[in-house]
């Protein structure tokens, strides 16, 4: 058996490429109406004539800026105009700066929190009033680097994804009474075009592959498999976890 979404209005940000096209790909197929966004105009364009050439329906909007909280709403705003409902909102979209905590500026900080943090916050709240009328379910992305932190000093990321994790929890439960659930995906080391360049360099993948209890690296389906599942009607009874998809890892 394989969940499906059938007539269900999925919002996913950062649709332009990685976690949120493959996110995109999976819901559309089965069988939701995807509305995305992206910064990146082109690839989100292609995103869309991926999904349509396999039957798929998808919407999507470009460039749209979710750290600015205006066309954050716009864009939901937009998008729940189209069908006239909400079901699922997928907070996959965000960006951060590296630096260790003596070099990194307020300015980069404040950039990770808003890009990482406030985005998912205000994505969430503008769409949690469409998600109370029919019930609903809320996934943010998060990541194993707010428990297990990596080598790299990214005290920004760390602590934002740390965040939109106990985010998750709390609207779980102010969720409850409206139907609508709430659940964190917590990825591994996953390989997109943003991580392949430094996944090139053999030491570097090594070392992440020598922690792995599954023997690859990630890929975005992994995360989109996993996303499916609890978007759909087969996980009704779970909510405000945190889902670890990582190759066994963090349990290493």
């Amino acid at each position: 058996m394989t969940p499906r979404l059938d007539g269900k209005v999925a919002l996913i940000t950062g649709t332009g490429g990685g976690l949120g096209r493959a996110a995109a790909e999976y819901f559309a197929q089965a069988g939701a109406h995807v509305i995305g966004c992206d910064l990146k105009a082109d690839g989100n364009r292609e995103t869309v004539d991926l999904i349509r050439a396999s039957g798929g329906k998808i919407t999507t909007m470009e460039p749209v800026n979710l750290g600015d909280p205006i066309q954050a709403q716009k864009w939901v705003d937009d998008a729940a105009a189209i069908e006239g409902r909400i079901d699922i909102v997928y907070n996959n979209a965000g960006a951060t700066r590296a630096g260790g905590i003596e070099t990194l500026s307020l300015d980069d900080w404040n950039f990770g929190m808003r890009n990482e943090v406030d985005l998912v916050f205000t994505v969430t709240q503008r769409a949690w009033p469409h998600l109370k009328k029919r019930g609903g379910v809320v996934i943010i992305i998060g990541s194993i680097a707010a428990t297990h932190s990596p080598s790299e000093p990214y005290p920004a990321h760390n602590t934002g994804k740390g965040a939109v994790i106990a985010l998750s929890r709390s609207l779980a439960v102010e969720g409850a009474a409206h139907n609508i659930r709430s659940v964190c995906i917590s990825p591994g080391i996953v390989e997109t075009p943003v991580t392949a360049p430094g996944l090139a360099i053999a030491a570097r993948r090594e070392r992440f592959l020598s922690r792995n209890l599954v023997n690859r690296i990630g890929l975005p389906e992994d995360v989109a498999a996993a996303a499916l599942f609890l978007a759909s009607d087969y996980a009704s009874y779970i909510t405000g976890i945190n889902l670890v998809v990582d190759g066994g890892y963090t349990a290493s």
